[in-house]
């Protein structure tokens, strides 16, 4: 069913969606719609369905009295010893509870205390969120990310923890699949659309879970095991990662490919070289996404090879992880400018500053005031410099879309690494119906040799694309001098 979607998908529309959420009319979702579907595009929408804001109706409604007919919507706990029910901390405060005065209980929150968690176990909320659901597909949007899926189902009982710090018991509890195969039996099979769910701290085990083709739940997924736990870049760490999901998901289901997203600071700075090879480093990255097996994630800005940026001050930030970690430890007696420092290079800010469309006044982004300041390079990384250079990071972007596009082995070739164990050097191929594509990148600041291996050296090769522009079109394999950066792809 969902074959037909598989190819890039860009962030960039998810965000689009939410701002006509919170600013526009159902009457510009219409137009949107209308418009998107019109050049063949497709439309997928951001769906949290863990919590909401605690200026949401339901939530109201459920604060306002203790025999409330929504109290039981949200999670609401008795304080333990006249503390927090339990010693969980959320992903952004160091608890997980929020007392409410007016009615002298704690309510739960896995995010920010103004995002309270919806009771799952509770059928009348599920069946409020299929409605919903339901509302939005009909109008003729074309699937959902689902948005910090993993957290439905809590832990039995709530007890204590022996490690608060370690918060993968918020994630993967017992009773989770059983929501997903009823959320895809009353809602999701009825349409003809894709799913992606963002599941932290899976294993491709647990991930088979999700989108297994025989469990009826999911699509495909986002793993985090790139993002979230390597902190910057390690290529034994990725490659081993990448042939794990690979045989843990062949033949059973769908993987995603991303190495950055609104929560991580932008792929060109934290794993390639956004200074002296940003271009090259850039189109590097864009190669492997687009030729290693599973969906390529683009999130907006990438494709010009937008960097992460660096403000003086923790006020000029408003990633509320980052701020609140920092209030956290001078509390707790640290030094603010090494707090500040040791916060710096995976703050949530680095990948959202506006978009940078030109050289303008906020980067063409806003004649109003933006929510953050812009990154001070947007006069030299903007969109209008890309589109006027033939050989720009954007025009190399719609090379690779295009040849995904034109070429299934891209898509649905069987995968080999053909370089463990070498630290600089990710040589793989994908081969599919009698088709081989050799991929060889060199993820490093210099230059690296690169020996072909037997059974290769012999074999007609055609250059597909590559990163630096001076590459022949026909060379012999036996023995390279890869430039820093530098990426090519060969059919054999």
């Amino acid at each position: 069913m969902f074959i037909k979607y598989i190819g890039v998908v860009f962030w960039i529309l998810m965000v689009m969606a939410t701002a006509i959420f919170k600013a526009g009319t159902i009457e510009t979702l219409d137009i949107l719609l209308q418009e998107i579907h019109k050049r063949g595009m497709k439309l997928i929408m951001d769906l949290v369905v863990n919590h909401t804001s605690d200026q949401h109706p339901w939530f109201v409604e459920s604060r306002s009295a203790r025999n409330s007919s929504k109290r039981d919507w949200y999670i609401w706990k008795q304080p333990e010893d006249g503390k927090e029910p339990n010693n969980w901390r959320s992903y952004f405060s160091p608890s997980a509870w929020e007392w409410d005065q007016r009615t002298e209980q704690y309510y739960f929150h896995s995010f920010a205390v103004e995002q309270p968690d919806l009771n799952w176990e509770n059928p009348e909320v599920r069946e409020a969120i299929y409605a919903m659901m339901r509302f939005w597909l009909k109008k003729g949007i074309d699937g959902f990310r689902l948005d910090a899926i993993a957290l439905l189902a809590k832990p039995e009982g709530y007890p204590n923890v022996a490690d608060p710090q370690d918060i993968r018991y918020l994630t993967n509890n017992p009773g989770l699949h059983t929501y997903l195969k009823e959320m895809n039996e009353k809602v999701l099979s009825q349409f003809d659309i894709l799913t992606v769910g963002e599941a932290a701290y899976v294993t491709p085990e647990e991930g088979l879970k999700y989108v297994g083709e025989d469990r009826n739940e999911l699509h495909t997924l986002f793993h985090f095991e790139v993002a979230d736990e390597m902190p910057s870049w390690d290529m034994l760490r990725f490659k081993d990662i990448q042939k794990r999901w690979y045989e843990g998901l062949k033949g059973k289901g769908w993987n995603s490919q991303f190495l950055n997203n609104h929560d991580h600071t932008r792929q060109v700075t934290r794993y390639g070289n956004d200074k002296q090879y940003r271009v090259e480093s850039a189109k590097l990255l864009a190669t492997m996404l687009h030729t290693l097996p599973g969906m390529p994630y683009i999130y907006q800005g990438e494709e010009i090879g937008m960097t992460g940026v660096r403000f003086p001050s923790i006020e000029d930030y408003n990633d509320l992880a980052m701020k609140n970690r920092y209030e956290e430890e001078i509390l707790k007696g640290s030094d603010p400018q090494v707090v500040f420092e040791s916060l710096l290079p995976l703050s949530r800010d680095n990948s959202r500053t506006p978009m940078q469309w030109d050289e303008t006044p906020n980067a063409g982004f806003t004649t109003g005031a933006p929510w953050i300041k812009l990154n001070p390079n947007y006069k030299e990384i903007n969109v209008k410099r890309d589109l006027e250079n033939p050989n720009s990071i954007y025009r190399y972007y719609q090379k690779l879309i295009a040849l995904r596009k034109d070429n299934p082995v891209m898509v649905y070739g069987d995968y080999q690494d053909l370089s463990e164990g070498d630290p600089n050097l990710y040589v793989y191929t994908r081969e599919l119906d009698g088709i081989r594509w050799l991929i060889i990148l060199n993820h490093a600041d210099h230059e690296t040799p690169f020996t072909c291996m037997e059974g290769f050296r012999d074999l007609n090769n055609k250059l597909v694309i590559a990163n630096y522009i001076d590459v022949p079109l026909k060379t012999s394999l036996v023995y390279l001098m890869l430039r820093p950066h530098e990426a090519r792809i060969y059919s054999l």
